[in-house]
């Protein structure tokens, strides 16, 4: 394993919760993460634990017909995006995909290959996998910030 990489055992449901509240801890402005596993593998869940850690306290839902949920989290703005349906890469371009990623914001994206072409980079990207009856989730960092994210992750409890 590298400093790059990190890999977790996520036994179930409150466990991916769980952690998806431990990344928003450790996130930073401007960060955008990519998260890839099949249908079921608990991508939502994971972004349902990183939103309401950051303070939202309704209910967190894929956006997999609008592709785009924006939250307003304090002085935070968080991006929910669901690609699944997206019938063309280029479809992004028509609604703005660019002014998401600002820089500022925190960008989290579900089946984000098919985006391919038009996203910018992630800064992070989580593969989810089968485990047993869990899931693994492999932490990948693709830039300086995704890499302080890693960090973060491994010095937490």
């Amino acid at each position: 394993m590298t400093a790059e990489e990190l890999t977790l055992l996520v036994p179930d449901e409150a466990a991916m919760l769980s952690f998806g509240a431990r990344l928003a801890a450790v996130s930073e402005a401007g960060l955008a993460v990519f998260m890839r596993g099949q249908l079921g593998m608990g991508k939502t869940t994971l972004t349902r634990g990183f939103i309401q850690a950051m303070g939202h306290a309704g209910a967190v839902k894929s956006p997999t017909y609008t592709l785009v949920e924006p939250y307003t989290l304090g002085e935070q703005q968080v991006y929910h995006f669901d690609l699944y349906r997206l019938g063309d890469p280029e479809e992004l371009e028509f609604m703005g995909i660019r002014d998401y990623f600002n820089g500022e914001s925190i960008c989290l994206v579900e089946w984000p290959e098919r985006g391919t072409g038009v996203l910018p980079p992630a800064d992070l990207m989580i593969n989810i996998e089968l485990e047993g009856s869990g899931r693994r989730l492999v932490l990948s960092a693709t830039t300086v910030r995704g890499r302080a994210v890693v960090a973060r992750m491994r010095a937490e409890p």
